[in-house]
């Protein structure tokens, strides 16, 4: 087969394809397009790092800095917090598809106020404040947080930030306006003006329920804030309670600070609740307390305030009236100091006071004493009288290697202000409905030369949800972590922990299933947070080990508790076994041989409360038993009496710790006083103390023969003899004081009297 060959075209046909060569980049055309870039210009366009990535977040990221700066101003000048958050929705009458709108969020505190050259400063500068550069707790630590919610509300809506602050309660508030220039990370002042209007009254004529609370004194009483702050901020938003939500904020927030009082004021408008899972307790009036027993000892109960949600606005009342522990700054530790660090802080020192290096290792390190410092200058063959001016890198390098290898005392750990095991039941009393509370607290412990404190609760049962996963709440700092949950290290160590060993269902590598709740708080100087966002807490060794030991220290006294109300349970039901027959038995032993039946009963019913005494036992307000000194404390156990009448619902499950119905009907014995009653009826008993099993008080059961078997001889008193039978012998009388009435037993069908021989009691 043969292929033909196409002629070449023409000579003038072919023509060079023509390339449009562009100029190629050269070191001075790339130096022209270089310039500056601030940080408020990089977080504008990457606002997600700050917690900015959704209309919803964004909402509470904002009232969440707010709220974070008013807390900690107040406690640094010792007053007890008294925060109002509201938020306003400006665009009720958009259509139910939109995904967002526009709100204003107005943030007021009492704290000591800010002076007037600063406002533009701490609102209008990203990386401005006063606590990144100290080794304090704080809430806030980067000095981000209310400048960028701000920044956001200027790029979404184009409106300024407003601030109202007012210093001395003599003198009048200012009132500023202020937009952030993210080129130049400075702010513009729009509006500067001195004002009367402090706490603003429009705030207090939103809805009827404001104004009532307001025409009482109890929101934005000039008497409550003499001095204080107001932040308020526009910005697109979508408000939607639930999981993630500024309702679930403000509740953890009030549960890590039981000293503060936080009002809450609710948007005109809301979206549909999502997976709403409520930790509120008391919505609209206080909890009803248990239903003291007569028969029980009343035991002191814990009555903290609690939430009251009142629909358009939410109280999170004081619970404590106390302040936190006051903190105090503290210098950096050598093991936690890295060599380039060392180096700058030797060239700062030179360059402020130029002393020598003895009085630097004392001045600027913590655990650091005189003969100390003495010691690190002969290890790296120096004198004392060294200039730091004099030291060189290598003799740097050798004082850092000194350091990691010397053995200093931890920290101290004045510089921190932990929630404390009474404030955190207090404050999960407060916020959480459940059965059992139980709360601990670590020693201190060291990360990178930086003290942190680890802090845990539980609350198990009552109304929390029995067949669903526990529900971990996570805190830094007192501030609620409601984000990136799964890489957070509290997370990871509440998965670590076998609570298997406590009495509860964990799937592998899991959370526990059960009702309860579980919360974990680091306090530290400098939280070691996985983002800008502050969402999650860096997965290290030392942390989760502490946050492991932490739970497992709760997870005992759970357990503890688990198990003895289960022994409680189970002797229980031994109990009513026993006094079901036991009146059978007095009226039966009676027929056969004219024992007392009520006496025989009282003897058989002081047997089984002794053989089940479990079942009695007493435990107090902290969850420990009356008289058992073993229990361990951090413990709170509340009762809570169900309802008369109240049915189970269809399909639910029986309820293991529900009282049975021998504990409120005791079983009664004849008198047999009447020799005419053929139905004699059972002795009237008192029902034994047992702590939540106390329940309503119900009728007794009525004694009823089962049906299909007949009634037993010994149930109704035997006929005397006749007077015609002959007797066998004179039956001898016994003591009038004993028993007047002679024994008999039954022999071929006749009665005859016995002696007296040895008695079951």
């Amino acid at each position: 087969m043969t292929t033909a060959t196409l002629p070449d075209p023409p000579a003038e046909i072919i023509k060079p394809m023509s390339k449009k060569t562009t100029p190629r980049a050269t070191a001075e055309s790339m130096a022209a397009k270089q310039r500056d870039i601030s940080v408020s210009e990089f977080f504008a366009k990457n606002r997600h790092l700050l917690g900015f990535d959704n209309p919803r977040k964004a909402l509470l990221t904002a009232v969440k800095e707010a709220v974070d700066n008013s807390l900690d101003a107040c406690e640094e000048a010792g007053i007890l917090p008294d925060i109002s958050v509201v938020i306003e929705d400006l665009q009720p009458d958009r259509p139910a598809t939109a995904k967002s709108s526009r709100y204003r969020i107005t943030v007021v505190d009492n704290g000591p106020g800010i002076v007037k050259k600063q406002v533009e400063h701490i609102f209008g500068r990203l990386l401005y404040g006063s606590k990144f550069h100290r080794l304090k707790m704080s809430r806030g630590q980067q000095g981000i947080g209310i400048s960028a919610a701000g920044m956001y509300g200027l790029i979404t809506t184009g409106k300024p930030m407003a601030i109202q602050t007012r210093p001395n309660a003599s003198k009048k508030a200012h009132h500023i306006e202020l937009a952030m220039n993210t080129k130049t990370n400075r702010a513009e002042v729009t509006l500067d003006e001195e004002s009367d209007d402090f706490p603003l009254r429009r705030l207090r004529e939103l809805n009827p329920a404001v104004r009532d609370l307001a025409e009482k004194g109890e929101f934005l009483s000039a008497a409550n804030y003499p001095t204080g702050t107001s932040v308020s901020i526009e910005l697109e938003g979508k408000y939607q309670r639930g999981r993630g939500s500024v309702d679930e904020f403000l509740e953890l927030t009030a549960i890590a600070n039981p000293h503060a009082k936080i009002t809450f004021v609710r948007p005109t408008r809301t979206t549909d609740d999502e997976e709403d899972v409520p930790l509120l307790k008391g919505r609209g009036t206080k909890a009803a307390p248990p239903t003291p027993d007569a028969s029980v000892p009343a035991a002191p109960q814990p009555e903290p305030e609690t939430t009251q949600d009142l629909g358009p606005l939410v109280i999170f009342p004081r619970a404590v009236n106390e302040l936190p522990p006051e903190t105090k700054e503290i210098q950096p530790h050598p093991r936690g100091v890295e060599l380039g660090t060392l180096l700058q802080m030797l060239k700062d020192y030179e360059a402020e006071e130029g002393g020598t290096l003895y009085n630097f290792l004392q001045e600027r390190f913590s655990r650091v004493s005189a003969a100390t410092a003495s010691d690190f200058c002969d290890k790296i063959d120096v004198t004392s009288r060294a200039k730091v001016s004099d030291i060189e890198s290598p003799q740097a390098e050798a004082l850092y290697k000194v350091f990691q290898e010397a053995k200093l005392a931890p920290p101290p750990t004045d510089c921190l202000a932990p929630i404390g095991v009474q404030q955190l039941l207090k404050g999960m009393f407060k916020g959480v409905r459940a059965e059992f509370y139980a709360a601990s607290s670590r020693d201190p412990g060291v990360y990178r030369g930086r003290p942190f404190l680890i802090e845990t609760a539980v609350a198990f049962g009552g109304e929390l949800a029995a067949d669903e996963t526990s529900r971990v709440i996570r805190f830094a700092n007192r501030v609620p972590l409601l984000f990136q949950q799964s890489a957070c290290s509290s997370f990871k160590a509440v998965a670590e922990t076998n609570w298997r060993n406590y009495d509860l269902q964990q799937p592998r590598g899991g959370l526990p299933v059960g009702p309860m709740v579980i919360m974990i708080h680091m306090a530290s100087v400098w939280v070691p947070f996985t983002s800008e966002s502050k969402e999650a807490i860096a997965d290290y060794d030392e942390i989760r080990k502490e946050m492991k030991l932490a739970l497992m220290e709760c997870g005992r006294k759970l357990g503890t508790y688990l198990r003895k109300r289960a022994k409680m349970r189970r002797e229980g039901e031994r109990r009513d076994v026993f006094e079901r027959y036991i009146g059978e038995i007095s009226q039966a032993v009676n027929a056969i041989n004219g024992t007392d039946a009520k006496k025989l009963f009282e003897a058989l019913l002081v047997q089984a409360r002794r053989r089940t005494a479990v079942a009695d036992l007493q435990l107090d307000e902290e969850g420990k038993a009356v008289e058992d000194p073993a229990d361990q404390e951090g413990v709170i156990i509340v009762e809570q009496p169900a309802p008369a009448g109240a049915a189970r619902a269809k399909g639910a499950k029986p309820d293991p710790f529900a009282p049975s119905k021998a504990e409120s009907a005791r079983l009664k014995v004849a008198a047999l006083a009447n020799t005419d009653d053929d139905d004699p009826r059972l002795i009237d008993t008192a029902a034994p103390g047992r702590l939540s099993r106390t329940g309503t008080q119900t009728k007794p059961r009525a004694k009823s023969p089962k049906s299909g078997s007949p009634a037993p001889k010994s149930a109704s008193k035997p006929p005397p003899p006749p007077e015609a039978t002959p007797k066998a012998e004179p039956a001898p009388s016994p003591p009038p004081a004993k028993n007047p009435k002679p024994k008999m037993r039954l022999v071929n069908g006749k009665l005859v009297p016995v002696d007296d021989g040895p008695g079951l009691f």
